[in-house]
């Protein structure tokens, strides 16, 4: 039997792993990492992913960390899951990984500089760093949205993993007030990807270790954004 164990934190990009070991129906184990207490810094946890963030994957006593690295293996390890249309060739192979890498590598980072400015700034000029990041995130969800009105999921009429990167991007901006009900087609995507069961088991075990980490104190708030 495969043994499988997610290094999570609720609210990050492990959920976009999450969501794919959920679609793949094997079991495997949750485990959050606090980094309000500096878990993610401990020897322990450094042993397995010397860059002390989340995600880390360990399946069967291998560590693997980055999400394009982690989903990619998965659909090679696991092709019945299908979190990715198969390809025909190598090119096709290299594009849906540069469509990951948009996700890790464009999206993400503008993501951090619209939920948390906070830490990109000093506070009288977060203000600034967030609305530099939703100027230059308007550009990316339009490409979205363009895409999805030809297409129901980004690769055409079948859900794949890269489907789940997005959602976690749209849901993580959309909750720091960035204007998604401007991009309707992204936003009826949005709402699609959370009525799948899969993504629906991967929010239970998120929402269970928000609880928990909320009842030791241990949850993080960004402090809010100074009056524009």
């Amino acid at each position: 039997m495969t043994d499988i164990t997610l290094y999570a934190a609720p609210g990050s990009c492990s959920r976009v792993t999450c969501i794919a070991l959920e679609e793949i129906g094997l079991p495997f184990e949750y485990r959050p990492i606090v980094f309000m207490n500096g878990e993610h810094k401990a020897p322990d946890y450094k042993r397995l992913n010397p860059k002390g963030k989340v995600p880390c994957l360990v399946i069967d006593g291998e560590p693997l960390t980055e999400n394009v690295a982690i989903l990619g293996y998965l659909n090679s390890r696991f092709p019945d899951a299908v979190l990715l249309p198969p390809v025909a060739n190598e090119m096709e192979h290299m594009r849906q990984i540069a469509d990951l890498c948009f996700c890790a590598a464009t999206l993400h980072p503008i993501v951090t500089r619209i939920r948390i400015p906070q830490f990109f700034a000093a506070p009288d000029a977060a203000r600034s760093v967030f609305d530099a990041g939703c100027e230059a995130m308007r550009e990316y969800f339009q490409l979205v949205e363009d895409r999805l009105a030809r297409d129901l999921w980004w690769y055409g009429d079948t859900w794949s993993a890269m489907d789940g990167y997005l959602n976690w991007i749209f849901w993580r901006v959309e909750g720091a007030s960035f204007p998604t009900a401007d991009y309707p087609r992204f936003s009826d995507h949005a709402l699609r990807v959370e009525q799948r069961p899969a993504v629906q088991r991967a929010l239970v075990r998120e929402q269970a270790a928000q609880a928990e980490l909320e009842s030791k104190g241990w949850a993080f708030k960004p402090p809010p954004l100074p009056d524009a």
